[in-house]
């Protein structure tokens, strides 16, 4: 926002990272939005975190890279605020927070403004208390792509993605899914098991390929003067990504499209509406040296379909634990009109 030096999460000279404010906060505050701050995140979106701990739980992650935003929701601080997620970093944080956390349709929103960390995969996404307020803020930022499709009113169809994907959820993940499938149920809802993403490591890999290179482009210039102001995690990936030649990058991204067609395919086989899916491996870790996990995100975000994450219930310990639900491309209006009546299925 204009008026804040931008550090990006790093040590890195604010004059380096200068720029324009991002389009989704102009356009916010020309809707009468006041900006209250700016909150902390990962270095430059990935995974070196900064000093925000858990509402819910000091001395646990809030999870990242929006780690500051999930937590000012979360905390009462404000009733929205803007993340960015390039693997899990809106999702994951909800979950672990216990708030509505809200990825749009990749594209849908401007991403102009904001440090990129993979431009073929940056979404901006929001934290608010519910879901009422997320699709309010998405009807003011979906940019004029045409219209999106209306909210359908009948009761979707959900399906659990069972395989490789779903065993990279921990146990305690999988019986939480298991319990909110069962409350689901017993509101009306059908929810299916499908067996889908067997090849989520050739995804991961892919994916990470992906976010490698371009922060490596990204950050060229910036890198080469102040190599030694990153953080070793951020160094590394910048490192790893010099080394992808354009034959693999290319071959990565080809990935993208085929993964959501492929997702697009198996609804439409099997009469599916939305993917039903834990929003985070379990609850959120102790200790703030890791932001946790996003495998559970990473396909969502590749194919660049919607994704809403819901606060679901707590673990034993009293943390918060989330679902994400997935819809098909450019659905936005209509998992969120769905999103509402799942909130209150749950609540």
């Amino acid at each position: 926002a204009d008026g804040f030096e931008t550090s990006g999460g790093s040590r890195l000279p604010p004059a380096e990272l200068a720029g324009p404010e991002a389009e989704v906060v102009t356009r916010l505050k020309q809707l009468g939005g006041l900006v209250a701050g700016k909150t902390i995140s990962t270095e430059f979106a990935y995974f070196a975190p900064g000093p925000t701990h858990n509402p819910h739980a000091h001395g646990h992650t809030p999870g990242g890279s929006s780690s500051g935003s999930a937590a000012a929701v979360a905390a009462g601080l404000c009733p929205l605020a803007l993340g960015t997620q390039t693997i899990g970093s809106v999702s994951r944080p909800a979950a672990f927070c216990g708030v509505v956390g809200y990825k749009p349709t990749y594209g849908t929103v401007s991403a102009r403004g904001l440090i990129p960390l993979a431009p073929s995969l940056d979404h901006v996404g929001w934290f608010t208390p519910d879901v009422a307020l997320a699709a309010i803020v998405a009807t003011a930022l979906r940019q004029p792509l045409g219209p999106s499709p209306a909210g359908d009113r009948r009761r979707p169809v959900l399906a659990m993605p069972t395989g490789p994907y779903l065993d990279r959820a921990s146990e305690a993940a999988r019986r939480h899914l298991a319990a909110v499938r069962e409350r689901l149920a017993a509101a009306g809802y059908e929810v299916e098991e499908v067996d889908a993403l067997g090849d989520i490591d050739a995804i991961e890999e892919r994916h990470r390929l992906i976010v490698a290179a371009e922060a490596a482009a990204v950050h060229a210039d910036w890198y080469a003067r102040h190599a030694q102001l990153y953080e070793a995690r951020t160094r590394e990936l910048i490192e790893r990504g010099r080394q992808v030649d354009a034959g693999a990058l290319g071959a990565a991204l080809l990935g993208l499209a085929r993964l959501r067609r492929a997702l697009t395919a198996l609804m439409e086989t099997h009469g599916i509406d939305l993917w039903l899916s834990p929003a985070a491996r379990g609850p959120a870790p102790a200790g703030l040296e890791s932001t946790g996990d996003p495998i559970m995100n990473l396909p969502w975000t590749h194919s660049g379909l919607p994704t809403l994450a819901l606060p679901a219930g707590r673990d034993d310990d009293g943390l918060p634990l989330g679902i994400q639900l997935a819809a098909r491309w450019d659905r936005d209006e209509t998992l969120l009109a769905w999103g509402r009546g799942i909130e209150e299925a749950l609540a």
